[in-house]
């Protein structure tokens, strides 16, 4: 087969890089200067390569016989494409029929070179003899021909040439997008308030109602329309317990990066004043409570906003669970209400973007996102095996 190495040239050929690869010598010895001192003489030797040895093949050659499948599928089909467009360049029947039978023995060595040499592409070893036996039968039968010809001569092509019109026809509607949104895009009214937040009042309490807090979750959430914002808040509010519980609870999640924060809404249902309100949260996974939420002291059916922040370790899922425990001030009695688990998605931390295919596809190969099992068999072939499975 033309591309099987054959025992003697790959022994030569190993040994040829066993020698290259060791690299030049270094001799150290002792000797006796004229004048009757001693000095070191350090002495280089490189190894002598010999003409014979060294492979002269073309490139093609060599990445083919180093095991490359893919190349040697190529090679199948622009080979069949040659030989079927010979006869209307003009060529005799003589000519035509000569590079069908080189082509069908380099196709047959290509195929006998995936069978027998290792590499790290064996596993599409069936694809390859699939496909260059496709390539056979259509130089083969006629008949074959005859359907494959129109298919692998020009559907091929304008196949290919409507796939780079779309990609440039996406590329610049992307490009026009960008720079249409980018001229309608208003940052400010004429008539809008300016806020300054350095004059606002230190006495201000932490849980009151900023004029900026709008703003500053919709650029911290990516969303600037007013209807997506409020639409991704009613998303993410959690009823924490019952209506007919004492104490009515729901919380409000806000995820940005990696801090949460819980504004928790909670309702006295009871005619009696409840002291040291206390909203004890525990959680699991990898997340840490920074701000517990303060005790406070509520009237009868009245309410207050409490406010808790979680620190994110990694963007995993995780649960948030807690309970409310108050005292009843006119009969001094302790009261719990379990509260409801608030599971937090990995999804809550992704946010849609686009990319290129050419900076996804790098992306995905810095992961490996498969879970991969090894698996011992004596099958070869990988259909044979998906088949056995």
């Amino acid at each position: 087969p033309p591309f099987i190495v054959q025992a003697e040239d790959k022994q030569a050929q190993e040994q040829a890089a066993v020698e290259a690869a060791k690299g030049p010598k270094m001799v150290t010895k002792n000797v006796v200067l004229a004048d009757g001192t001693y000095a070191t003489q350090t002495i280089y030797s490189e190894p002598k390569v010999s003409q014979s040895a060294l492979d002269k093949s073309p490139h093609l050659r060599k990445m083919v016989i180093g095991g490359d499948i893919f190349l040697g599928t190529i090679i199948a089909s622009c080979l069949t494409k040659m030989c079927l467009r010979a006869p209307d360049l003009g060529q005799d029947a003589v000519t035509v029929k000569s590079m069908t039978v080189k082509a069908l023995l380099t196709m047959c060595g290509i195929v006998k070179m995936a069978e027998v040499t290792v590499s790290a592409q064996k596993s599409s070893l069936a694809d390859c003899s699939e496909r260059v036996s496709l390539c056979c039968r259509a130089l083969l039968d006629p008949k074959a021909k005859a359907l494959l010809k129109e298919t692998l001569l020009n559907e091929g092509k304008t196949s290919f040439a409507s796939f780079l019109s779309h990609v440039q026809d996406k590329a610049g509607g992307e490009d026009g997008k960008e720079e249409t949104k980018e001229e309608q895009e208003v940052s400010a009214q004429a008539d809008d308030l300016i806020h300054f937040r350095q004059l606002r009042s230190l006495t201000a309490q932490g849980g009151d109602l900023d004029l900026d807090d709008g703003s500053d979750l919709a650029r911290a959430t990516g969303y600037s329309d007013g209807s997506s914002l409020l639409s991704n808040e009613l998303s993410h509010v959690y009823q924490l317990s019952g209506f007919a519980d004492p104490v009515y609870a729901e919380a409000f999640v806000t995820v940005h990066d990696y801090d949460i924060v819980l504004e928790i809404l909670v309702i006295n249902r009871t005619p009696n004043t409840l002291a040291n309100l206390t909203v004890e949260l525990s959680t699991m996974g990898d997340m840490k409570i920074v701000e517990r939420p303060q005790s406070q002291t509520i009237g009868p059916l009245d309410q207050t906003t409490l406010r808790a922040s979680i620190k994110v370790s990694s963007t995993e899922t995780g649960h948030i669970f807690g309970t409310i425990v108050y005292e009843d001030a006119s009969t001094q009695e302790k009261g719990y209400v379990n509260l409801n688990d608030i599971h937090m998605d990995i999804m809550d931390y992704i946010r849609p973007a686009t990319c290129t295919d050419e900076i996804f596809r790098s992306m995905w190969a810095e992961f490996e996102w498969e879970n991969k099992v090894a698996i011992s068999t004596s099958i070869r072939d990988l259909i044979e095996f998906l088949d056995h499975i």
